[in-house]
């Protein structure tokens, strides 16, 4: 396969990273959205609202700490591991698809309600310019990483664990559970024109990120996600990428960058736009989404270093567009259409192929996909995908 391949370098040698620069949302877009879309801007300064008297919990608010005994360090269950019938003194074992319900752990859940919590607030602050939903932001920013009391310490050494399994120790695929951050820091770069985020809180911030990087390019867990060959290891590079643009390591975001197109895209895609490490999956429409919405993610952020990720394609047709097109025939379509499993939620997984192929329109000059995701607008409009993108 890498012999029939023909890409575009990426010319990103080199590029300034501007600051308080969004790399995913449209900051052109946002700023007209309360004169195209008030609906949506009521809605989320509603929410915000609401969040201005809840206190989000931090990683110390859990029973037990992790295998390390340190509260600060984050933990959570892999999901897909149930006890086994036949031994219920056994390892878990494996159903993919199937979430237990009973292994969610706070720490999981409470850096969810923290990460929505600092985006909504920072959208209404920067909708409104009311200090007091940036001040409750920072408030919460503080809480989880900058507060020697409550912060989680930068790593994911104990993300999806297994019980019985590796001595309590984590997973490469629980960092997926950070990649959140990913959309939170462009709530953070909104935030940075506030008067009480102060340049000490930024600082730290980045330093966090920074420790956090660090960790994902040196440790055994972190090796573990860069080497998947699945949605895994894309969602690593975004991160990675990411983050280094936030603490100014740009010659990290364009090693990352550069390796990008061959490590990622035309390793998982097919000439005729099929992934086949998502499809083999028991959620395969479910998760050909979820790599696409990776990819995706990442092309946003590579026009703000002036490179054109989406367009690239191999000799031999490998490419963003064919992967996308290769789901739309099954696009409002019932599920005994598609010759793979997708052992539920087949509602929601047309609903986000509709916000992809939404999203992916934004690189062409004129739309072409709509006639699939327009009969679905009125189910996302209150979906703040597009109000950002």
């Amino acid at each position: 396969m890498r012999k029939s391949i023909y890409l575009f370098i990426i010319l990103a040698l080199s590029f300034e990273t501007i600051s308080g620069q969004l790399r995913l949302w449209n900051l052109e877009k946002l700023s007209r959205a309360k004169a195209e879309n008030p609906e949506l801007v009521e809605q989320i300064v509603k929410n915000a609202d609401k969040l201005l008297t809840k206190s989000v919990s931090s990683v110390m608010e859990k029973n037990k700490p992790a295998p390390s005994g340190d509260k600060h360090d984050y933990i959570s269950n892999a999901p897909y591991y149930w006890p086994d019938p036949a031994d219920p003194n056994a390892p878990y074992i494996r159903k993919d698809g199937e979430a237990n319900k009973e292994v969610i752990t706070p720490d999981k859940k409470n850096m969810g309600a923290m990460t929505n919590s600092v985006i909504d607030l920072a959208l209404a602050y920067y909708l409104t310019s009311d200090e007091k939903y940036a001040a409750k932001a920072v408030d919460n920013l503080r809480i989880w990483f900058l507060n020697p009391a409550t912060k989680m310490n930068p790593n994911l050494n104990f993300g999806q664990t297994i019980s019985g399994r590796l001595n309590g120790r984590g997973r490469g695929a629980g960092m997926i559970e950070s990649y959140q951050f990913v959309n939170m820091l462009d709530g953070v770069e909104l935030l940075k024109k506030s008067t009480g985020f102060t340049k000490i809180d930024q600082q730290n911030l980045k330093n966090w990120f920074e420790e956090y990087l660090n960790w994902m390019m040196t440790s055994e867990v972190g090796n573990q996600e860069y080497n998947a060959k699945n949605n895994h290891g894309t969602a690593f590079d975004v991160q990675a990428i990411r983050y280094a643009l936030f603490v100014g390591k740009d010659n990290i975001a364009l090693k990352y960058l550069n390796d990008f197109p061959m490590r990622r895209l035309f390793a998982q895609i097919e000439p005729d736009g099929k992934q086949p490490a998502e499809l083999a999956r028991t959620k395969a429409l479910h998760y050909s989404v979820f790599n696409l919405i990776h990819i995706l993610d990442l092309c946003f952020i590579a026009k703000t270093m002036d490179v054109d990720l989406f367009h690239m394609k191999a000799e031999d047709g490998r490419s963003i567009s064919k992967a996308l097109e290769y789901l739309t025939q099954f696009s409002g379509k019932s599920i005994s259409k598609f010759p793979y499993n997708q052992i539920n939620d087949w509602d929601g997984a047309q609903i986000n192929l509709s916000l992809q192929l939404y999203r992916a329109d934004k690189f062409f000059e004129k739309p072409v996909f709509e006639k699939y995701y327009k009969k679905n607008m009125d189910k996302f409009a209150k979906n703040k995908t597009v109000l950002l993108f």
